[in-house]
């Protein structure tokens, strides 16, 4: 094997140092070379038009997918509901019930996805019941296929903003989602830390972990509070986290990511299976570094964004397409995103080494200098009373604000550069835009009229009654909600039962 091999594996670690897939996991959490799961974000209008375009990518290569949903979905709104006019359809594709994923997954076989991903953050539990009914249909067992399911509704309180129940039943639906999954799909994701939009909101990388794990302190909190073990949820977790074109210090991020969080579980939790320790990571190219000016630089964004995912050994990839700046992307755009991954995977030779830049001066001192900044902004965060604490407070939210300013400022200054935008102008031509048919919405809300009229409305009514009763009780929502989707209650639906027991999530004076 020569130098010019592009399949040269080398390790160069001395003896005794740190190599990869041992503790603390800072080299990566395997100790052989894995191409991450390829997956990319899709979704829009309709179930039907949605599956034509999930069904071309898997013929495309991808081996999982997410599934973007449009807003009143993520908010547990009906389509037909006013709330929803403007909206169904548009950021995503519109899920009522689950009549429209069994049209989702039409002619996808489950058994053979290694992973489907969703936005589901405030109804993680209800994306959990869906499936599972799903896959009761099909009579596949839920653990025969892979699903990941973000549930990190304490992030949308920080950064994204579609919660609708106050935090502390938010935490429980969560962790009854988690509880559940662990015990019955234990292949499932029932968690995604996520990192991601609190980045996109404008953080810096210390506080992209350091609010990322203080939220996965809060839910293992209350996973123990309830007599579960960490060590059956902790292997279950992955962490969903951006990247960004700074190439050393992303990198230095996702190696101290793995270090703190190997540390945390070793000596918060005392978890002694190793997967507890092993940080499994998301990672998804920055939709803020994407720019509408002269869009086709994006392409070049997510190249450099994808390649230092593979220096960085995460385990699962999306490539954003070029055109998201403007709107949904177009197939064209959505298929070349996915064949920016397959380049760097199989034809840069970056998965055949693990963590290539260990030992490197610069790139070991930034994880240092990130695992010592994280592990201060994190022992702040709980000195203060942790993440529910500082949600209610408005801390998260202060913090973010001000960040996001420095960096708005820096950019319009000229101090950081972003070509195209501050600096190298030039006439961009028109681009194809994606635009959704605006026939969707009313569609879309006369097919929920429909199935409310065709189902049956008592196995609804003792469903939803059932719901009610487990949750003033105290029982977790999961076996209730399951049965209350398989008989077609609409998400809307089982969220109003729970509005009714919980209410509305108001901010306080000080957001």
């Amino acid at each position: 094997m020569s130098w010019e091999d592009p399949q040269l594996r080398v390790d160069y670690a001395p003896e005794g140092a740190e190599h990869p897939g041992e503790y603390p996991y800072t080299r990566g959490v395997s100790a052989e070379p894995k191409v991450w799961i390829m997956g990319q974000y899709a979704g829009f209008g309709t179930a039907k038009e949605s599956n034509a375009r999930f069904r071309a990518l898997l013929d495309a290569g991808v081996t999982g997918f997410s599934v973007a949903m449009d807003l009143p979905s993520q908010m547990g709104i009906d389509s037909d509901d006013p709330r929803a006019a403007g909206e169904v359809g548009r950021v995503g594709v519109a899920i009522d019930s689950l009549a429209d994923i069994e049209v989702l997954m039409d002619r996808i076989p489950l058994e053979e996805l290694s992973q489907v991903r969703t936005t589901a953050n405030s109804i993680g539990y209800l994306w959990a019941a869906l499936f599972v009914a799903l896959a009761e249909k099909r009579g596949v067992h839920p653990d025969r296929f892979g699903m990941f399911i973000q549930n990190d509704v304490l992030k949308e309180f920080i950064a994204r903003g579609t919660q609708i129940f106050p935090p502390e039943a938010s935490l429980r639906l969560s962790v009854d989602c988690i509880e559940y999954v662990a015990r019955e799909a234990p292949s499932w994701v029932p968690l995604a830390m996520s990192g991601y939009h609190i980045r996109e909101s404008g953080s810096s990388a210390t506080q992209e972990i350091a609010f990322t794990f203080a939220n996965a302190r809060a839910y293992l909190d209350e996973c123990v509070r309830r007599g579960i073990d960490v060590d059956q949820v902790a292997p279950t977790l992955f962490t969903f986290l951006a990247i960004t074109t700074d190439v050393l210090p992303e990198v230095a991020k996702f190696r101290a990511a793995r270090r703190v969080w190997a540390r945390l579980m070793r000596e918060r939790y005392g978890t002694t299976d190793p997967r507890s320790e092993q940080l499994r990571i998301f990672a998804f190219t920055a939709g803020s570094t994407l720019t509408a000016q002269q869009p086709m630089n994006n392409v070049v964004r997510t190249s450099v964004e994808a390649t230092i995912a593979a220096l960085a050994g995460v385990q699962t990839l999306h490539v954003s397409a070029y055109d998201e700046a403007l709107g949904v992307p177009t197939e064209a755009a959505a298929t070349l995103a996915l064949r920016t991954q397959q380049v760097v995977a199989h034809e840069t030779g970056l998965t055949t080494t693990l963590d290539p830049f260990a030992g490197s001066y610069a790139v070991e001192t930034l994880t240092d200098e990130l695992e010592t900044s994280i592990w201060a902004l994190m022992e702040d965060v709980e000195e203060r009373g942790g993440a529910l604490e500082a949600i209610g407070s408005g801390r998260f939210a202060r913090d973010l604000s001000e960040a996001a300013y420095r960096l708005a400022r820096s950019v319009e200054s000229g101090e950081r550069t972003v070509v195209g935008v501050n600096t190298f102008p030039a006439r961009t031509e028109p681009l194809e835009v994606f635009t959704i048919d605006p026939g969707t919405e009313q569609a879309q809300a006369e097919s929920v009229r429909r199935l409310r009229q065709s189902r049956d409305q008592a196995a609804v009514d003792a469903a939803l009654t059932r719901l009610g009763e487990d949750v003033r009780a105290g029982r977790s929502v999961m076996p209730a909600t399951i049965e209350a989707v398989r008989a077609y209650a609409t998400i809307g639906e089982v969220v109003a039962v729970l509005r009714e027991e919980f209410g509305s999530w108001r901010p306080s004076a000080d957001f």
